[in-house]
């Protein structure tokens, strides 16, 4: 079991939505917490509501490389080695392969595949020193069974899966945990801010997205997860995990139902 109290526990995408609340529960089970996402001024709000004399801000950009290296050694100097890494950062995209563009195709993989293990790789060697670390991984059930519309999305979740996989049994040895939670609709921001094909944000809430699960439920879901050592979560409605089940079994079943969804 992972212990969360007084464990140093580094979120990305704690400003708002599944990250938010996430920082919240986190706070309150106790842990040692450091916040980051590129907004300063939303991390110091989620900070000043956690109520704990145990929460840092450490402010980061998952899409430029190079400085996510010193921000993953900035992390390990602030309440010592990182214990929990949780890779919560991320976008979306809502647009057909066709009108998408490739820097936006870019755009998704350096963010949500590159920014995450590129923390991972670099806490890595100490975490294998110390026979102690978890790399706690949000993906999405698109990450198994993706849809129109989120190509460059599903994919940037997919190679998720494959290194986190591969990281988990490398490392087993090493006493490194890997948790890959596939969250399906929570009532998010995140369709909101997602890219269309020219990189502008689609501005509007997905209709799967309003009636989602709330974000406070679905960060409480995930901490379980992780106190339980989960190696794979599924969180959402029925019809999302039903969705996954139906992918591994009976997958030419699943690429027919998944051509009649209406999901923009």
């Amino acid at each position: 079991m992972t212990k969360i109290k007084d464990s140093v526990v580094w979120l990305t995408g704690a400003s708002s939505g599944i990250g938010e609340q996430l920082a919240y529960q986190l706070a309150e089970k106790g842990a040692k917490l450091i916040l980051s996402a590129r907004r300063k001024e939303e991390l110091d709000r989620v900070k000043e509501a956690c109520k704990s004399e145990t929460v840092e801000t450490l402010t980061l950009d998952l899409e430029d490389s190079f400085s996510l290296i010193q921000r993953a050694k900035e992390a390990g100097t602030i309440f010592g080695d990182v214990d929990i890494l949780i890779n919560n950062g991320g976008i979306s995209q809502r647009d057909t392969i066709i009108n998408t563009s490739l820097e936006v195709d870019r755009k998704l993989m350096e963010v949500n595949y590159f920014g995450s293990i590129t923390l991972s790789k670099t806490l890595l060697p100490k975490m294998v020193e110390r026979k102690k670390g978890h790399h706690v991984i949000i993906t999405s059930t698109v990450g198994i069974i993706n849809t129109p519309y989120r190509s460059s999305y599903g994919a940037s979740k997919h190679a998720l899966h494959g290194f986190y996989d591969a990281l988990r049994a490398e490392h087993h040895k090493d006493g490194i945990k890997v948790t890959i939670v596939l969250p399906g609709y929570i009532k998010t921001n995140i369709s909101y801010n997602a890219l269309v094909g020219d990189g502008s944000q689609q501005n509007k809430m997905d209709p799967g997205q309003e009636k989602g699960m709330s974000p406070e439920k679905c960060a409480r879901l995930i901490i379980k997860a992780i106190e339980a050592d989960k190696q794979e979560t599924y969180i959402g409605g029925m019809k999302e995990k039903m969705g996954i089940y139906l992918k591994r079994f009976w997958p030419k079943a699943a690429a027919k139902a998944i051509r009649k969804l209406r999901v923009k």
